[in-house]
């Protein structure tokens, strides 16, 4: 495999609907009889599903995942993206060898530690300390390996008080904490994290994604599997996107969380351009474009700068107009931001000569809320409005991760500007 963690080859993954064993021996016989003969499952809870593409009824189970191929270098951090139910989970099950895999073949090297979901790997009824050496030893750790990275362990995960504690009186948290700290300090070559992060709070989530830019650093490979883009694209130098099962695309981090935020928020149109359609227009908008200052892009991260392009053209010699634009929210339509040309330079409301012109106008980063707006452009003197378009669209995200700790919006406002605050103490009480 030279200098590959993990290649995958042909992988698919079958779930059947309904039981999977129905209890006795004789059941099961009937069950096994009834499938020679091509005939339905006596016992089967969900006998049939509809395709929601075609409309006909399929047998009854799934493919959780389709023919998946893909490579993973030693030291490559790999982001795993998709909506729910894409097979991101049952993917890394199948690598960290909980399940195995319907048809396919995955060969790694090295050993592998997984955090897949709350517990995973705990057993309750031990304490936090016995679950460490538990964890070490399934991992093929010696006890004095173990013993070295007690201490680190512990201290990282926070549960110095209750680490004599049986485990099923922890909290989530602690428990989130516990695992992830045992399979980040203990002697494995590849590290898998699903999304169990989210359940942790904003400052542990830091500690997490330092201490696996460390284990990278160290050479280690991760597999990372999280909804938060802003720490994909943090922590991640390849990613993987997943949908209904089949691999979509992979490659650099940008280019692929680019594809499926679009894919999750709908058609957006950042661009478009304009044919001339009326030879007795005096002025038209010929272009109208969103960039992030390098790229045409329908998706903006809240802290950052983005421009406004307009290109427009006069067909003749004319005074005292405005070319303006207006910002407004797709849902309500009410308009949040609105920049006449000549609000600050009135020297524009002055005769411009017939040419074609190009208008950029930059809007600040933490001014618009996480939100799906649109540019509504025109070109209007006090008594006519000569060109009016309003079909370009983008989106406001937050690549931070704030928007999973406090809600749907970054702040439950129109607009997200940054204020500072005056406070000082004025007498103790």
């Amino acid at each position: 495999m030279n200098n590959t963690a993990i290649k995958i080859e042909h992988l698919f993954k079958e779930y059947y609907l309904g039981e999977v064993g129905t209890g006795t021996l004789s059941h099961d016989l009937n069950r096994w009889w009834a499938r020679i003969r091509g005939k339905e499952d006596p016992y089967s809870i969900v006998s049939a599903v509809v395709d929601k593409t075609s409309g006909n009824i399929r047998p009854d189970y799934i493919w959780a995942l389709k023919d998946i191929n893909f490579t993973i270098q030693e030291g490559d951090v790999l982001g795993i993206i998709g909506k729910n139910g894409a097979g991101k989970s049952t993917l890394l099950k199948i690598i960290s060898r909980i399940t195995a895999p319907t048809n396919g073949v995955i060969k790694a090297k090295g050993r592998i530690a997984s955090l897949l979901e709350v517990g995973t790997g705990m057993h309750t009824e031990l304490t936090g300390r016995e679950n460490i050496y538990l964890n070490g030893a399934i991992l093929g750790m010696k006890q004095h390996e173990i013993t070295a990275r007690f201490d680190d362990i512990v201290e990282f995960s926070g549960c110095e008080l209750f680490i004599d504690t049986p485990v099923k009186r922890y909290s989530t948290g602690m428990r989130v904490r516990l695992g992830f700290s045992v399979a980040a300090f203990l002697d494995a070559e590849i590290l898998i994290v699903d999304e169990v992060l989210a359940v942790g709070d904003l400052q542990f989530q830091k500690k997490c994604l330092g201490r696996m830019e460390n284990i990278n650093r160290e050479g280690r490979t991760i597999i990372f599997v999280s909804h938060n883009m802003g720490a994909i694209q943090q922590l991640c130098t390849k990613a993987v996107l997943l949908e209904d099962g089949n691999l979509i695309d992979e490659g650099e981090c940008g280019s692929v969380i680019e594809k499926y935020i679009t894919s999750v928020s709908g058609d957006l149109n950042p661009s478009r351009e304009y044919e001339r359609n009326n030879e007795n227009q005096i002025a038209q908008i010929r272009k109208v474009s969103v960039t992030n200052g390098k790229n045409t892009t329908g998706h903006i991260d809240l802290k950052d700068d983005f421009i406004i392009n307009i290109e427009y053209e006069l067909y003749k010699n004319i005074s005292g107009i405005n070319v303006g634009i207006q910002v407004l929210k797709v849902t309500g339509g009410e308009p949040i931001l609105s920049f006449p040309d000549t609000e600050l330079d009135v020297s524009r409301l002055g005769e411009r000569k017939q040419a074609r012109y190009e208008a950029k106008l930059r809007i600040p980063g933490n001014l618009l809320n996480t939100a799906n707006y649109i540019v509504k452009a025109g070109i209007s003197d006090k008594y006519h409005v000569y060109d009016v378009v309003q079909d370009i669209t983008f989106e406001v995200i937050d690549n931070v991760g704030i928007v999973s700790h406090l809600g749907r919006s970054r702040k439950n406002s129109i607009l997200s500007t940054q204020i500072p605050w005056d406070v000082k103490l004025v007498q103790s009480i």
